[in-house]
């Protein structure tokens, strides 16, 4: 199956399950407090999650988390804990129709989240929104006249809130090799820990709960937040949380992955390259006609760089963007050659591919990671500063024509 069916066929069963949690969420809060439903969802979660992480185990050996992968499942955790406090008191006081409404605006939001300084949205996309905003306007008109302050105030809180923690998961997971299931799990465990306090008076009634509450509490767990956390995840990480927010749509392009070639994947780099070279001379010191004098030994050559790391983005065989790491002076490593085809930017390639090799670097060990780029060459640099790249003093190499200089930008790392 087409990587693009095979994906939209994942997703279609997950927008259906999520859209029926807010029903089964709305009816578990008549039985049960807010906080005790919270908590018997994510307990269940973590419980399900453990369940798979103990059937994985005996087929693969168990990865040790970093510090630095604990700090973002936390702080995950503790967002999607956030999200669902503010979704499950909006179902609470109000309809389950209306809850999904209101929250169905995470398709606009999370676009314009996980793009603030980076490159414009196309027009499309806001006509797209402005269709969306009357739409929902018009379903809650009728409504309007009933509904308090408060009530309008909890809708707006609802509607931030997931594209937050959508765009925050496409953020800090950027180019890190985290695995869906275990971001899961600790999302799962960190939330069980928030709720067990202020749902501990309520336990007793929690077990004493009828089979048709506690089959709706396994239902949420399970299928409302086990099946659709996974997907989600992994969506966010092969394309960009904007896609990924489409899921109610059913629309996800081809998955984007990340490959670490070698010399020996000169054809790839030149085919890449070249394209590069063709689509944005005027984002590159280099020229085109430069690379034709060469051959197979200079493509080679640039891939045989000891200590360099050369990376391909690939959507499907398709190539759709490139970076380079390079060891520099003592603690200091460069980012050069980052490009992503146009079919592709806007999907979170080009962050992708810069959390790599900020990943690279620190893992050999450099204090500052630095590169260059074209003065003018707006969205580029305002994709480097989003990534926390900052202007330097230190003169860049002269561009063609021996007048203009390359701006140098560099990062701290630690």
């Amino acid at each position: 199956m087409h990587v693009a069916r095979r994906t939209d066929a994942v997703l279609l069963p997950v927008a259906l399950v999520w859209g029926s949690s807010y029903l089964a969420a709305k009816t578990a809060t008549v039985a049960l407090p807010v906080l005790a439903v919270l908590f018997a969802r994510y307990a269940i979660s973590a419980l399900a999650c453990g369940a798979l992480v103990a059937s994985r185990r005996q087929k693969r050996r168990w990865c040790r988390w970093t510090r630095a992968e604990v700090r973002v499942r936390s702080l995950l955790g503790v967002t999607q804990a956030a999200v669902l406090v503010m979704e499950t008191y909006g179902v609470a006081h109000t309809s389950a129709a209306n809850a999904g409404l209101v929250i169905s605006l995470t398709i606009v939001l999370t676009p314009l989240l996980d793009r603030t300084g980076g490159p414009r949205l196309p027009w499309t996309f806001f006509l797209a929104a402005g269709l969306c905003l009357v739409a929902v306007r018009a379903a809650h008109f009728q409504r309007r006249a009933a509904r308090t302050t408060a009530r309008r105030r909890a809708d707006a809180r609802r509607r931030s809130r997931p594209g937050g923690h959508v765009a925050l998961v496409g953020r800090l997971t950027a180019g890190r090799p985290m695995d869906p299931l275990h971001l899961t799990i600790a999302q799962t465990v960190v939330g069980s820990a928030l709720f067990l306090p202020p749902a501990v008076t309520h336990l007793p009634d929690l077990v004493h709960s009828s089979a048709t509450t506690w089959a709706q509490l396994i239902y949420l767990a399970v299928l409302c937040s086990v099946f659709a956390f996974l997907p989600q995840t992994w969506a966010v990480q092969g394309t960009s949380a904007g896609r990924a927010s489409l899921r109610p749509c059913g629309k996800l392009h081809c998955m984007v992955k990340l490959q670490i070639i070698t010399s020996d994947d000169w054809p790839l780099w030149q085919e890449i390259r070249v394209a590069a070279l063709t689509e944005a001379p005027h984002a590159f010191r280099s020229r085109l006609a430069d690379w034709h004098r060469g051959g197979q030994e200079q493509w080679r050559a640039r891939l045989a760089i000891p200590g360099s790391y050369n990376v391909v983005a690939l959507r499907g065989s398709l190539p759709v963007g490139m970076v380079r790491g390079i060891p520099g002076d003592g603690e200091t490593s460069e980012l050069r050659s980052l490009w992503v085809s146009p079919e592709a930017r806007g999907d979170g390639v080009g962050d992708r591919l810069i959390e790599a090799v900020t990943t690279w670097a620190l893992r050999s060990d450099s204090t500052t990671l630095k590169l260059a780029v074209i003065p003018g060459n707006e969205p580029a640099i305002a994709l480097y500063q989003r990534h926390g790249f900052v202007a330097t003093e230190e003169p860049g190499d002269l561009l063609p024509g021996g007048v203009t200089r390359e701006q140098v930008l560099a990062k701290r790392l630690r």
